[in-house]
């Protein structure tokens, strides 16, 4: 199979990307690969909504450029910040000329939430369905384009380079090339060779890898992995952005109910398990100072009291403002016995968000020709050490317009395909035993949430990285001798995840931001990023 634009993953970047290079060529074909339906992504959970500064009396894109840095801990990139926020209003606007809405008031101005780590109230929300409502928008908008065709239920397995060709390629070889990729089709339980002049990985966030996160069940950091096994330029991996407010349930193990940062910014108190709003003691912004600054407050609590849990009140806030901006999260905590007006809701941090990623310049481009990388799955420059709240769905929208207007520019000059050999399955068996997929899974996020957390320290990195070994060498050997699946690929992508997170970790001597070592427990007076 070829095609002109290849799109791998169809959350908020690869939609938006598609759409603008759709347009752009009428006449080429735009092909989006996702390994589930179309609309299971990242985006479709993201609850809280976008900052951007839309209200220009009261807010400035200075400000939002402050708070921003301030977030990152030394470690953003302030030319990419600065392109972020003041490229983002003219991205929203296309957005909802897309069909997306927004919350409105009764004039008719957008209603403007406050979260933590914003100094203004400037955060455009859907109720607490802001990613569903902009997944069904750019969705609808690309099943109306005539040259874009989705795939759905097919998984990427490696990205295409001189490599498959019979070259030795490592990180010094310059100028890798990407030609494609090749995916296994669920469907037709085929591996098919699919071909393209240029290549978006869009491929989301890699919260599996931890026990307990927010993240749905695809989100295992496919692409970042991909990337790495290319040769191509990997970066901050170590920093991990645990959400602190996930619903805290009993037994339950995946997928977390998240309650949006939002809450807390309407008001909500967090209060241990004596009933002490604990904030005011650990940062003068309370409970609306930045994220990681929160989870490590709820670490220390959880820690220092002996529970699994603290809680959030929300028993003092207007019920009815609270059920008609919440009404998701109103509705799940009813449906486990919490009535919000009268019971505190317990919650906990779970993996949320990475960071780091597939490095890129300003423009998108990894470090492999032909081959971009926007959203999640990229490391662009903009969160630094910590992401500010709902900075995520912005940086999503303005790389993916970036990415497009590069790609557009070079690709008439970009030359024919090679030759690319199809993929060899010879010697290869069915897997016996599932267990061997299953375990691992169980063992690798038990290793990541016990010693690669939201609190590390150089024992822990230790034992993680021996036990991280392990679990790659029996999977590689597993990968090698039985017939490709789903489970298996996600396994692998996973561990190889696990490994970069781990090493990006060790390589820090220091605590900054999403990374706190206890035997580093300073900042370092050098300012550097980690590339593996």
């Amino acid at each position: 199979m070829q095609t002109d634009f290849l799109v791998i993953g169809s959350g908020i970047a690869g939609l938006t990307y598609a759409l603008k290079t759709t347009q752009h060529f009428p006449d080429k074909k735009v092909t989006i690969i996702t390994k589930a339906s179309p609309d299971e992504t990242n985006t479709k959970y993201a609850q809280g909504g976008v900052a951007v500064v839309n209200d220009l009396e009261n807010d400035s894109f200075e400000k939002h450029i402050g708070d921003t840095l301030i977030a990152g801990d030394g470690l953003c990139n302030p030319g990419v910040v600065e392109i972020v926020v003041k490229e983002g209003p003219a991205r929203i606007q296309e957005l909802i000329d897309w069909g997306a809405k927004f919350d409105k008031d009764a004039e008719g101005d957008y209603r403007l939430g406050k979260e933590g780590g914003h100094s203004e109230f400037r955060i455009l929300h859907h109720k607490d369905i802001t990613g569903k409502e902009i997944e069904r928008a750019l969705l609808d908008a690309v099943k109306a384009a005539p040259n874009i065709e989705i795939i759905n239920h097919c998984m990427v397995i490696d990205i295409i380079t001189q490599h498959h060709l019979g070259y030795l390629v490592t990180k010094s070889t310059p100028d890798i090339e990407c030609y494609g990729v090749y995916a296994l089709n669920s469907k037709t339980n085929r591996i098919d060779k699919i071909l393209s002049k240029v290549t978006l990985l869009a491929t989301g966030g890699n919260g599996q890898v931890y026990r307990t996160t927010t993240n749905p069940v695809i989100a295992t950091g496919d692409g970042v992995a991909m990337v790495y096994r290319a040769k191509g330029r990997i970066e901050n991996m170590e920093f991990i952005q645990f959400h602190p407010t996930a619903l805290y349930e009993p037994g339950v193990r995946g997928q977390a109910f998240l309650i949006t940062e939002a809450v807390r910014g309407d008001g909500g108190i967090l209060r241990n398990k004596d009933g002490e709003a604990f904030m005011e003691r650990y940062d003068s912004r309370k409970d609306l100072a930045p994220r990681d600054i929160v989870a490590r407050a709820i670490d220390s609590e959880m820690k220092r009291n002996g529970t699994e849990h603290v809680l959030l009140d929300c028993r003092h806030m207007d019920m009815e403002k609270f059920v008609e901006h919440f009404p998701n999260i109103y509705q799940k905590c009813l449906s486990i016995g919490i009535d919000v007006s009268k019971d505190m809701i317990p919650v906990a941090p779970a993996a949320h968000y990475s960071c780091g990623g597939i490095k890129t310049d300003e423009w998108g481009r990894s470090s492999i020709r032909h081959l971009y990388a926007c959203g999640e799955c990229s490391s662009t420059g903009l969160h630094g050490a910590n992401r500010l709240a709902s900075n995520s769905l912005l940086e999503a929208m303005v790389f993916a317009h970036r990415c497009y207007v590069d790609a557009a520019s070079k690709f008439d000059e970009i030359k024919e395909l090679p030759d690319i050999p199809d993929w060899k399955a010879e010697g290869t068996s069915e897997p016996k035993e599932m267990i061997l997929i299953t375990q691992s899974l169980k063992e690798l996020q038990q290793v990541m949430s016990d010693y690669v957390g939201i609190v590390r320290n150089n024992v822990r990195l230790q034992r993680a990285t021996r036990r991280i070994d392990l679990l790659f060498e029996e999977t590689e050997n597993l990968y090698k001798s039985v017939t490709v699946s789903p489970q298996l690929l996600e396994l692998r992508n996973m561990i190889t995840v696990g490994y970069l997170i781990i090493k990006g970790a060790s390589f820090r001597k220091e605590s900054r931001g999403l990374h706190y070592n206890t035997d580093y427990p300073f900042k370092s007076d050098i300012v550097q990023n980690i590339v593996l």
